[in-house]
């Protein structure tokens, strides 16, 4: 039986529901009308329920969601999703500008992104505890190089096994360069993006781009639902909110990289883009987590500020009443209070998790945040405690990586135990980079840097 993930509309409802209580809308009568007609909760960390719903729940699942959508929010005036009305609520909004950014430096960043990706592959979607007991059983927590089967006991492994698409290309043992993963496909679509329409495309673009060089298969959760909602004939930016209960995951935020990248010194026009970028599949916070990455990677490739500045630049482009906000600056605020990371983690597993998926991109981006702020701009703690905070391991780990190799500089000042294993080789979906190498991606990306240069 196959059980396609993140489109059953009897799944979609659930996270609707919660979305809902997230967003400002009052879902309580529905949510009531869904449980008497026996609909279950959404999968809690997969993509789909094990057995189908009947014919009857799934078509009131479809009509209860619509019905969720005209609800109105509460939140609406302070964290809208145009471009306009985001800017008008950002008094700071930084000035447009420009500085030099090396290959090097690309290059390092490049490499840092697939690093903190690898590093949190093996453990994406287990549970916070049982990455620390993973990780200690073989004397590597605090977490400080990649995982090891090796000297995990055996009921350990049973109780918690390793992400089963990633184990054997991911962990310390099996890496072989660097495996697919949506975390680096998505950087490279962009550059594909890019060198086709330049940094004046449009959504109708990406969509057009997807649609040529994305498999649909390797999509998910938000951008699942946007890849369908294209295929039935919608138009950005309806492909965002129509039955898209994952509007404000992660989806985004991944995809940020190469906008901050191909801005260096110019948040505002990393933001920019990244928005145009973000708004086919995400709404309001989606879209704060992907402008505020872009902002932050913008700040971090002028070659002339510390993270703690570039973190600070990320915030200037996100509404300052939005959850993004709130969560980002208790996030700083906790990694400045504590000298032990485990109880920053703790702090944040605390205030989000029992109410975000551990796929939303608030307690993510705060994580993020909270790393880069403990690490002070040192790599592999970056890295490290992004990963070792749980949650979206993978995509945080990438992103807290791409900044803290774009700040290192050069691949040079990233460890040899990093980078060595990835044999300078990537694997990919996106068909004309498989088999690229880290420099050859760094010319391309500096290339794009150079025309896009007033």
């Amino acid at each position: 039986m196959l059980r396609l993930t993140w489109v059953q509309p009897e799944d979609l409802l659930g996270h609707e529901l919660r979305q809902a209580r997230q967003d400002g809308r009052e879902p309580s009568a529905i949510a009531a009308r869904w449980k008497a007609a026996g609909g279950a909760e959404a999968p809690t960390r997969a993509g789909a329920s094990a057995e189908p719903a009947t014919r009857y729940l799934r078509q009131l699942a479809e009509d209860l969601l619509d019905e969720l959508a005209d609800l109105p929010s509460r939140l609406a005036d302070d964290e809208p999703t145009d471009l306009a009305r985001i800017k008008a609520r950002c008094p700071a909004w930084p000035s447009p500008t420009r500085a030099a950014l090396t290959r090097s430096g690309l290059e390092a960043a490049w490499l840092g992104r697939a690093v903190g990706c690898l590093l949190g592959k093996p453990v994406e979607k287990l549970p916070l505890d049982a990455i620390r007991q993973l990780a200690g059983s073989t004397g590597n927590w605090p977490l400080n190089t990649y995982f090891t089967a090796r000297g995990v006991p055996a009921d350990l492994l049973a109780a918690h096994p390793w992400n089963r698409r990633s184990a054997t290309t991911s962990l310390a043992e099996n890496i072989d360069g660097m495996p697919e993963d949506d975390d680096l496909n998505y950087p490279l679509l962009n550059l594909l993006l890019l060198r086709r329409h330049g940094r004046d495309f449009t959504t109708a673009d990406v969509a057009r781009l997807w649609l040529d060089e994305l498999p649909a298969g390797r999509t998910f959760t938000a951008e699942r639902v946007a890849y369908r909602n294209l295929l039935q004939g919608l138009e950005p930016p309806r492909t965002a909110r129509h039955r898209n209960p994952f509007r404000e995951w992660i989806g985004a935020l991944i995809r940020a990289d190469v906008h901050g990248w191909t801005n260096p010194g110019d948040p505002a026009a990393a933001a920019a883009q990244a928005h145009r970028d973000a708004t086919l599949t995400h709404t309001a916070n989606g879209v704060y987590a992907a402008m505020f990455t872009a902002a932050v990677i913008a700040a971090a490739a002028s070659g002339t500020t510390d993270v703690h500045t570039c973190l600070r630049t990320g915030l200037t482009v996100v509404p300052p009443h939005s959850r993004l906000t709130r969560a980002v600056t208790h996030a700083v605020e906790l990694a400045h209070r504590h000298a032990d990371f485990d109880d920053v983690v703790d702090a944040l597993h605390a205030t989000h998790g029992a109410t975000h998926h551990w796929v939303h991109a608030i307690p993510n981006t705060a994580l993020v945040a909270a790393a880069l702020t403990h690490a002070d701009g040192d790599f592999t703690a970056s890295i490290c405690k992004a990963v070792s905070g749980g949650w979206d391991t993978d995509s945080n780990g990438a992103t807290a990586g791409s900044i803290a190799g774009l700040l290192a500089g050069s691949p040079e000042r990233l460890p040899d135990r990093w980078t060595t294993p990835l044999k300078n080789r990537l694997a990919t979906s996106v068909a004309d980079f498989h088999g690229t190498g880290f420099d050859t991606l760094a010319h391309l990306t500096k290339d794009l840097v150079e025309t896009s240069s007033p």
